[in-house]
């Protein structure tokens, strides 16, 4: 593997760079985007108890806040639980903004690697074939030669497919994952202003 890196030449450690990173990216999504992390599931009912049982005070609100993406969210209403309903919903909505952003925090990141990794594979072959028939002489060259420099510029593009097709897959995986984390997030706040609402007609 290393000697291929080294015939490859200097390009390809663009792609590896590119490589690690985009790694780095996935595993870190990975960890960050689990929906039990994102979404715990007793959290809704939770705020609910908290809210009926008339004990709403700034350090449970905090609390609630560090607790999850889902908890900041409910959060924000808890804070605004005497405001009128449309008061409520909005502070709910520019904490789910926030939120929504962060989820989405080093995505754009890894769909750039994505793109970018089959143009950088390619250059590195542009480079290479560029070498390989700056090197020939008048007096022409060895075909097993030129076979064998050509085959090696192109391990640079190979290089760049590999990196780009699993980014890519994780990329779209990862914004589908947020997508439908963000609308569960928006039903459960919704749910809550409900609640609150309904308890005081």
């Amino acid at each position: 593997m290393f000697a291929i890196i080294q015939a490859a030449g200097w390009p390809i450690y663009l792609l590896l760079i590119s490589s690690i990173i985009a790694l780095a990216l996935i595993l870190e999504r990975a960890l960050s985007l689990r929906r039990q992390r994102i979404l715990p599931k007793t959290l809704l009912d939770e705020v609910i108890r908290v809210y009926h049982s008339g004990k709403i005070k700034q350090e449970v609100i905090d609390q609630l806040a560090s607790n999850s993406p889902l908890g900041k969210v409910l959060a924000a209403g808890l804070r605004n639980v005497n405001a009128p309903r449309e008061v409520m919903k909005e502070s709910i909505e520019e904490a789910g903004r926030g939120v929504a952003h962060d989820l989405e925090r080093f995505l754009t990141t890894l769909g750039t690697i994505a793109s970018l990794a089959p143009l950088m594979g390619l250059f590195g072959t542009v480079v290479g074939m560029i070498e390989i028939f700056g090197s020939q002489t008048s007096a022409g060259a060895n075909p097993a030669q030129l076979a064998h420099g050509i085959s090696v510029a192109l391990y640079n593009t190979g290089f760049g497919l590999l990196i780009a097709m699993p980014a890519l897959i994780f990329y779209r995986h990862f914004r589908a994952l947020v997508d439908s984390l963000v609308v569960d997030m928006e039903q459960q706040a919704v749910k809550f202003v409900d609640t609150v609402h309904s308890a005081r007609k």
